[in-house]
């Protein structure tokens, strides 16, 4: 008997071999990007990536490829050679944390060396989230691709848009993978943003590799148990995310180990191990020989079974055959006209055949059942013991543990007392760290419509002044920025996403309107200045002036009247008169603005003449 244990054995062995049956193969790409040439370090992505590359390893992966700061020409050969990788692959993974960015509703990863100084360069200079789904593609049986890339964006602050009503998100955008059993999860719901933290490693990072390496844990359960974990590390504002789906069984990153028997040996371990290999092999011969060893019991009942369901097997076949025979025989005697007696008997053995070969199938298919209903019997009977050693060894576990816990309570409670004090100081410093980074300053509704006004007017939007009075003209302006920028915001309130959406706007978004006289250049109005001889018109073109003679008004004859008048009433300058004046000396000329004047003489009723000067 130990001769046909060993021969089933080597057949099975064998047979494994040949059918290329292998453990679980498991390959992971880790990619961790902090060092960026056009916008500010990030402190923990590199770290990120070792921590989460370490937990990947100490969990049994066959291959974890961890890389640093890479450049795109260094992550798109990263991800080229992964997929080489992962075609022999059983589950393969890509981590990746860093900066990322949403545009048009499509995910891009952002190498180190990216500039993206306007919308157009992100084709260009970064890769599609697209590339890591196709590098995990060939896996078998689970692909994961884990982006810890929602991260606030600085290139999207200062980047040119071609088309002012192009998108660019807050955040990534929602994902649905078309591949089967493949799973994406975002550090941050779709079109929110995630926390670095205020520690060596974001709160994202923390705790997957607190949950995901739980032995026999389901993927789905542990990223749940991330979603718990980084909403109360973050005071409920970032919400971890995970698209895609699997199936009905359970995908732990880390299988269960197997559970010891115990001291005690298990009488049935042997039994169990020559059914299991019999099994394995599926042949008349290994269940015999299995039978002749075990002749009675539960499993020489299963065994049983399966001899029964290779003998329907067998029967199937043959009267498939008979059938088949009898068949080409009635079709040979049609052919060659033979009497109708004999073509008759060839019809009737036909149809006996085919209800010889209609039974044998249903015999074989009611033997199917039978030994899929036993083999699902053993399976929970023995699934049923597991649970059994499982659940005794979990509460022997849990009361040692509760042992040791309750003696290092003890000793640590003077310890506990005395730094109680600073504990709470460091969760107060944590709390109010974690919400100033991720929450926005607490504004009255004035200042934040001051600020949203501000912004109107930066992008040309508002022509009044920021008095935080959200009036018609505030609200005309609103309508105007969602016309031209494509948005949808209510134009009756000033909200903070109304303000990130107008700070994303780098330059104007409202076209410019000048005055007459005026054109727009850029973002300022500037005179028109025509050469000689040409004016601007009413369409703030330069026309050529015409030449007009002058003719008289009435306006012009008056303007000479008063200048006639006020030269007369001025006073006339001194000058000779030409007069001489006789006396006893004689005659001399009159004085320069004097004159002569008539007059009495000093004689007696004589006439004579003086001169007067005023």
């Amino acid at each position: 008997m130990g001769a046909i244990r060993i021969f089933l054995l080597l057949l099975t062995v064998f047979c494994f071999s040949c059918g290329g049956a292998q453990a679980e193969k498991r390959v992971a790409l880790v990619i961790g990007n902090s060092a960026y040439k056009s916008a500010p370090r990030l402190a923990n992505p590199v770290n990120d990536a070792s921590l989460v590359g370490g937990m990947l390893k100490k969990a049994g992966f066959d291959l974890v490829d961890i890389k640093l700061d890479l450049n795109a020409a260094e992550m798109r050969r990263a991800l080229r050679d992964f997929g080489g990788r992962t075609r022999e692959a059983d589950v393969a993974i890509v981590y990746y944390a860093g900066h990322g960015i949403e545009l048009d509703g499509t995910n891009y990863l952002i190498p180190t060396d990216a500039s993206l100084e306007t919308d157009s360069d992100v084709l260009d200079e970064t890769l599609p989230l697209e590339r890591a789904l196709f590098a995990v593609e060939p896996a078998r049986q689970l692909r994961l691709v884990i982006l810890d890339a929602c991260r606030d964006n600085p290139f999207a602050k200062t980047m040119k848009r071609t088309i002012a009503a192009r998108a660019i998100g807050r955040g990534l955008a929602k994902v649905e993978p078309t591949s089967p059993n493949t799973m994406i999860a975002f550090a941050a719901k779709a079109g929110s943003t995630a926390s670095d933290g205020d520690s060596r490693n974001s709160p994202f990072a923390s705790a997957l590799v607190e949950r995901l390496p739980t032995p026999g844990l389901d993927l789905r359960k542990a990223f749940g148990f991330v979603r718990d974990d980084v909403l109360k590390t973050t005071g409920y504002k970032q919400e971890p995310y995970v698209y895609g789906s699997l199936g009905g069984d359970d995908v732990p990153l880390v299988t269960a180990k197997p559970i010891a028997a115990g001291p005690q040996a298990n009488p049935d371990s042997e039994l169990r191990r020559d059914y299991e290999l019999a099994l394995q092999l599926g042949t008349r011969d290994g269940w015999t020989a299995f039978l002749n060893r075990f002749p009675s019991g539960f499993y020489a009942d299963l065994a049983k079974g399966q001899l029964n369901k290779i003998a329907a097997e067998e029967t199937r076949a043959i009267t498939a055959d008979k059938a088949r025979q009898a068949e080409e025989e009635k079709a040979h005697l049609a052919a060659e006209r033979a009497n109708k007696a004999e073509q008759d008997k060839a019809a009737a053995a036909a149809k006996a055949a085919e209800d010889k070969r209609l039974a044998a199938e249903k015999a074989k298919q009611i033997e199917e059942a039978k030994a899929a209903a036993a083999e699902q019997r053993r399976k929970d009977a023995e699934a049923a013991v597991a649970k059994a050693l499982a659940d005794k060894q979990l509460a022997e576990k849990a009361l040692a543990e509760k042992l040791a816990s309750d003696k290092a309570a003890a000793e640590l409670a003077a310890k506990q007392a005395a730094e109680k004090q600073a504990a709470a100081a460091a969760v107060e410093q944590k709390i109010a760290a974690v919400t100033s980074s991720s929450t926005p300053p607490a504004m009255s509704p004035q200042e934040t419509t001051k600020l949203v006004q501000s912004e109107l007017r930066r992008v040309g939007c508002l022509t009044a002044s920021a008095d935080g009075d959200w009036n018609l003209a505030s609200q005309r302006s609103l309508t105007l920025f969602n016309k031209y920028a494509g948005t949808r915001f209510d134009a009756k309130l000033a909200t903070f996403d109304a303000l990130d959406a107008i700070k994303a706007r780098p330059g104007r978004v409202c076209p410019l309107v000048c005055d007459h006289g005026f054109r727009a250049d850029g973002d300022a109005c500037v005179k028109i200045t025509c050469r000689a001889g040409y004016r601007v018109s009413d369409d703030n073109e330069c026309e050529k002036v015409q030449d007009k003679k002058p003719v008289a008004t009435r306006e012009d004859a008056k303007k000479r009247d008063t200048e006639r008048k006020q030269t007369e009433a001025k006073p006339s300058k001194p000058q000779a008169s030409g007069q001489l004046i006789c006396g006893n000396a004689g005659c001399r000329p009159v004085k320069s603005g004097c004159r002569v004047e008539s007059g009495s003489s000093s004689g007696a009723g004589s006439v004579g003449y003086r001169e007067v000067c005023p």
